[in-house]
C-alpha cells in the first residue's frame, strides 16, 4: 500500500529528519538511505521496518542538521607553522611578534565538523523513525478504508452471481432429468421403461449436478471474507484475505464443471473475472 510519513527529532548533538515513503509490493522490499552519521544503524533501521510493514517497497531517507558547527583546531598543524615560522623569523631576523588570526588561516589548521559524529545513540534513531512509521501508518489506514469498500462493494457482486447459480441449479437438473426420461423413451422405442432402473439413474444423474455444498461453502467464504474487511485498518489481513480468495475460486471452478450449463457457466467465468480484479488489489493489502 502506497504512503508517506515524515518525523524530526534529536540524534546527538544533531536534529534528524527520516521520511519514510511506501509504495504497492506484493512481498517487503527495503530501500535505506543514511547518511554516514546514522549509517551505522541501518541493520535496527531494517529491523523497526521488518516489524511495522508486512508489504510493500519501502523507501527511507535521512539527513543531518547540525544544531551549530563544531569547529575543531589541528594543534599540530598549528604548532608546525609556529616552529617553521619562528625559524625564518630568526634566519632572516623579522619580528617575533606572531599573529594567531594568520596562523588559523593556514591550510588544515581549522576544519568546520560535518557531522560524521553527532553521538547518540541507535534507540534516538529508531525514535524518529517510529515518528515517520506512526504518520506514514496513518495514511496507509485511510487508503485501507477505502480500498475494504471498494473490494466490499466488489464482493457484492461475486456474491450475487452465487446467487444466481443456485437459483438456476434446480431448474437445471429438473431439465437433466426430463431430457434423460426422453432419451430412455426414445430409445426403448414404445418398450416398457424400467421404472426403478430409471430412478435410480436419475439420482445419479441428480448427486452429480448437485452444487449446492460448492455454493454453501462459496457463501461461507464469502461471509468470512466480509468479516476480514470489517476488522480495524490497523490488523494484518492480506494473507487471509488472499486464502479466501483460492477457496472462493476452487468452489466457483467446482461447481461450473459439475454443473455442464451454459447459463451457469456464464455466472462462474463472471466471478472468475471479479475475483481476479479483487485479488490484484488484495496482493497489495498487508
Amino acid at each position: 500500500m502506497t504512503g508517506f510519513g515524515t518525523a524530526t527529532g534529536k540524534v546527538g548533538s544533531a536534529t534528524v529528519t527520516i521520511d519514510v515513503r511506501t509504495v504497492n509490493h506484493r512481498f517487503f522490499n527495503s530501500s535505506i538511505k543514511l547518511p554516514f552519521a546514522l549509517s551505522q544503524w541501518e541493520g535496527e533501521v531494517r529491523e523497526l521496518l521488518r516489524r511495522r510493514i508486512g508489504r510493500g517497497h519501502v523507501t527511507v531517507s535521512a539527513r543531518v542538521d547540525l544544531d551549530s558547527e563544531t569547529v575543531e583546531i589541528n594543534e599540530v598543524k598549528f604548532a608546525g607553522y609556529v616552529q617553521q615560522l619562528r625559524d625564518l623569523q630568526r634566519r632572516f631576523e623579522l619580528a617575533e611578534s606572531l599573529d594567531v588570526a594568520t596562523l588559523l588561516r593556514l591550510p588544515n589548521v581549522m576544519a568546520t565538523g560535518n557531522g560524521d559524529g553527532i553521538g547518540g545513540t541507535a534507540a534516538d534513531c529508531l525514535v524518529v523513525l517510529d515518528g515517520a512509521l506512526d504518520a506514514l501508518m496513518l495514511m496507509r489506514d485511510a487508503e485501507g478504508a477505502r480500498l475494504a469498500e471498494l473490494l466490499g462493494q466488489r464482493l457484492a457482486t461475486v456474491a450475487m452471481g452465487a446467487e444466481r447459480i443456485a437459483g438456476r441449479a434446480p431448474s437445471r437438473l429438473s431439465e437433466e432429468r426430463e431430457r434423460m426420461r426422453l432419451r430412455v423413451t426414445e430409445t426403448l422405442n414404445g418398450l416398457e421403461i424400467d421404472a426403478g432402473r430409471l430412478a435410480q439413474e436419475i439420482a445419479i444423474l441428480a448427486d452429480r449436478l448437485d452444487v449446492s455444498e460448492e455454493i454453501d461453502r462459496f457463501r461461507a467464504h464469502v461471509g468470512a471474507f466480509g468479516e476480514t474487511l470489517s476488522r480495524p485498518v490497523s490488523e494484518p489481513v492480506g494473507k487471509r484475505l488472499g486464502f479466501l480468495l483460492q477457496e472462493m475460486l476452487r468452489e466457483a471452478n467446482t461447481a461450473g464443471s459439475k454443473a455442464k450449463d451454459t447459463v451457469m457457466l456464464h455466472e462462474v467465468v463472471s466471478i472468475k473475472e471479479e475475483l481476479e480484479r479483487i485479488a490484484e488489489q488484495v496482493e497489495n493489502i498487508e
